[in-house]
């Protein structure tokens, strides 16, 4: 899949990756300042999440067109 990425989508993948780093970015900052245990818990699994969104992209853009 990787491998057919045109350039359209693969700028589109960049774009997600940056928004998917700059959500992390806040959900880590804002999960030290926040009091409340059942929010804190629900930033915790975004940044978990982002986390591997980010890592998966990473890989998809760093791959592409070596299969």
């Amino acid at each position: 899949m990787t491998e057919n990425l045109g350039l359209h989508e693969t700028l589109e993948a960049h774009e997600i990756l940056t928004f998917k780093s700059l959500c992390l970015t806040k959900s880590s900052t804002m999960s030290s300042l926040v009091q409340d245990t059942e929010l804190q818990n629900i930033l915790l699994k975004d940044m978990s999440t982002g986390t591997q969104d980010i890592q998966k992209l990473q890989e998809i853009l760093t791959n592409r067109g070596e299969q």
